[in-house]
């Protein structure tokens, strides 16, 4: 049989692939002079076939509980249960003041994100050398390793229920994006990091890494701008430096320029996960590797394809890791000033609209209210949502008001103003509070 030649450029990415995938994260672990050799580290089912199949999940379950026992720095727990039965699963590994949540796979369909996230989880909670204890002091990892389990077990983009969680952010309809939102409320990372995959436009949208920060509006500027460094100065670099081309996600661009020539995805929407995020004051990202195969080889060998994809997500993550490392304090800052702001209770909010697609007018809140009425039999439908959003409302009556004086000021009116494209339910506006 003849085989086809590997392009220097595959060769390249097939070297690079195989140290991200067999290298820790940050550093390689060193041990103590005389100290006890660390346990066999536990392997996930990608690697034990070298890519050839996606980690089941048993081999999941059989992973992290390895993972628990062997290591006192990482815990693992169960935060909810899909309508299928099977669990959503928290791993938190570090101590540190700034706080990082990765979620992984919320398509089911799109599992590089779960290997990576595996495999980092393993190598932050095993290493033993300095670099890495140090980040864990300075810093949390929370990680999600598969938020959308039984999508995973089907390979579908959806839940069980066909629901697309990642568009599910707003108004908290299953049960996966409940348990998300609740983890945002109560941890309020800093940094939410969220891993996909996309299908290539050959020539125009092929990278294999695609990142996008928060586009909506009601982003607070810095933490806005934040996200877009964490994209163009850490995570896109990092993964160039490992051999992987990369561009800005839904943006087509000419081959020959480069420049752009069409938007496809990526506009402000804010149910989508790194817009809620922003609007949440958390820096926000979205990833995205190129699951299509990429030259011949990867064509007739399946596993090459998916390696390279899970190292792209590794070498992302590496940059995600230098910013939080480089940046932790402007990060802290930047986050802290902006769930300040709300309380002040001035300027617009934007009911439409992205950071390259100016608001309508008709989608300008000018002017908002102070407040919006709820009935108590709207309460009765929405008060759960509220909650788990982290909206402060206060009784009154014979029903309940919710004040846009608060952190989440701008979310207010994007759940309950009439105008709202993916409210909640219709409050009633109060002018005076």
């Amino acid at each position: 049989m003849t085989r086809t030649p590997r392009s220097p450029r595959r060769a390249l990415l097939a070297a690079a692939g195989a140290a991200a995938l067999a290298l820790p994260l940050l550093a390689a672990p060193t041990e103590a002079v005389g100290s006890a050799p660390p346990p066999p580290a536990p392997r996930t089912g990608f690697e034990i076939s070298d890519g050839a199949r996606w980690t089941t999940e048993a081999e999941e379950t059989d992973f992290l509980a390895a993972l628990d026992r062997g290591s006192p720095r990482l815990t693992v727990r169960t935060v909810a249960t899909t309508a299928q039965g099977r669990p959503l699963r928290l791993a938190t590994v570090g101590t540190g003041p700034t706080t990082v949540l990765l979620i992984c796979s919320q398509h089911g369909d799109e599992p590089s994100g779960r290997e990576a996230c595996l495999t980092t989880l393993r190598d932050l909670a095993q290493a033993r050398d300095h670099t890495t204890r140090a980040f864990l002091a300075r810093t949390t990892v929370l990680v999600v390793p598969t938020a959308n389990p039984d999508g995973r077990e089907a390979n579908t983009r959806g839940n069980s229920d066909g629901v697309d969680i990642n568009r599910d952010h707003l108004a908290l309809r299953t049960a996966e994006a409940r348990a998300l939102a609740a983890l945002v409320r109560d941890r309020r990372p800093e940094l939410i990091y969220d891993l996909h995959e996309y299908g290539a436009t050959p020539h125009y949208y092929d990278k294999d890494l695609l990142t996008l920060w928060p586009r909506n509006l009601n982003t607070d500027p810095r933490v806005h701008d934040e996200s877009h460094t964490l994209s163009e100065a850490y995570v896109r670099p990092a993964a160039g430096r490992a051999g992987h081309d990369s561009g800005i996600y839904g943006i087509w661009t000419d081959p020959v320029t480069g420049k752009p020539v069409k938007q496809v995805a990526g506009d402000g929407q804010e149910r989508i996960l790194r817009n809620t995020a922003g609007i949440k004051h958390a820096v926000g990202l979205l990833v995205e590797t190129r699951e299509d195969a990429r030259e011949p080889d990867e064509h007739s060998d399946p596993a090459l394809s998916h390696r390279r994809r899970v190292a792209t997500q590794r070498a992302a993550l590496q940059g995600a890791f230098a910013y939080l490392d480089e940046h932790g304090g402007r990060l802290l800052a930047a986050t802290a000033r902006a769930r300040h702001t709300g309380f002040a209770d001035r300027g617009p909010i934007l009911l439409g609209g992205a950071d390259n697609d100016p608001a309508e007018p008709t989608e300008i809140l000018h002017d908002p209210p102070c407040a919006y009425r709820l009935t108590d039999a709207q309460y009765g439908e929405v008060g759960d949502e509220l909650d788990l959003h982290g909206v402060v409302v206060r009784h009154e009556g014979d029903g309940v008001l919710v004040p846009l004086r608060q952190s989440q000021r701008a979310l207010v009116a994007l759940l309950l103003d009439p105008r709202a494209a993916y409210g909640i339910t219709r409050g009633e506006p109060v002018e005076r509070c």
